[in-house]
């Protein structure tokens, strides 16, 4: 009868065990004995190629016993009339590829009005003083970053052409959010600030090849319709470094260069930041 009692007592209390440690709500994972990455996906309703980002892993993503993996749980986004989906990356701070491969979104990568859009979670980058520009293997550069952020980046022209189209944005977010400047083919542009490159490639829908860096404190900025890359992804660069050549990429009907400033993912006007340090 004791044994029973005691078998009877691992039944009940194994049900409680196994919902203490939820797959679908977990946000870091253990690896167990013959686990596979597409298993533990399913189970954790997280796509296997964000889990896979999120933790560095690359095919053919064989993991081991008792490695830890980072479950990234995610938002999601309803695509409103007029939204392009690299607007939408812009303003989560998602890499656009990221958000077409979680959506297995297919060239030329349209979204629909009303569209659910699943929005990965990045794991966090390190954040970069604005005046670090160092190898991060130098001393000197070490100490550099660990200085605190600004809590607002200094602004430059990233181009001292004419302005073709001012920033225009109306409250229902529709309009212009950037600035457009002329530029003559072969032209330098220069990061507006200081920060780390996090995006340095081609935007499929309308910027053509762009550059995106991070300045901290969730300011960014962002340079379209480049001709060529002179900067990659995590290159760290000073205000006035040039980070690409001016071109007509994308949608651009001429040579020019968008422009973009955006906090926590929404439009800035360019102008007033860069005028309110010349002010200064």
């Amino acid at each position: 009868m004791k044994r029973m009692a005691l078998a009877l007592s691992a039944l009940v209390l194994a049900p409680m065990v196994m919902a203490s440690a939820n797959p679908a709500a977990e946000t870091e994972h253990v690896v167990e004995q013959g686990e596979t990455l597409g298993g533990i996906a399913n189970r954790a309703r997280v796509p296997a190629v964000v889990i896979a980002e999120a933790n560095g892993l690359s095919a053919p993503y064989r993991l081991r016993f008792g490695q830890k993996l980072v479950i990234p749980r995610q938002r999601s986004h309803t695509v409103k009339n007029g939204e392009t989906g690299f607007a939408i990356a812009l303003r989560y701070g998602v890499p656009f590829e990221s958000i077409a491969v979680a959506n297995r979104l297919a060239p030329p990568f349209d979204v629909r009005t009303g569209q659910r859009l699943i929005i990965p979670a990045i794991m966090a980058a390190p954040k970069v003083s604005a005046s670090a520009s160092l190898s991060p293997l130098s001393p000197a550069s070490a100490s550099s970053s660990a200085r605190a952020t600004p809590p607002e980046p200094y602004f430059r022209h990233p181009h001292d052409g004419k302005v073709l189209l001012a920033y225009a944005v109306r409250p229902d977010g529709k309009g212009h959010d950037g600035v457009d400047f002329a530029a003559r083919t072969g032209d330098m542009v220069r990061a507006s600030s200081s920060g780390t490159v996090v995006f340095a490639g081609t935007e499929p829908v309308r910027f053509g090849t762009m550059v995106i860096i991070d300045h901290g404190n969730g300011w960014r900025s962002a340079y379209g319709h480049l001709a060529r890359l002179t900067v990659a992804k995590g290159d760290v660069v000073k205000g006035g470094e040039r980070i690409g050549i001016a071109g007509n990429s994308g949608d651009a009907q001429r040579t020019e260069l968008h422009f973009e400033i955006r906090k926590d993912g929404k439009p800035v006007d360019p102008a007033v930041k860069m005028a309110a340090k010349r002010a200064r």
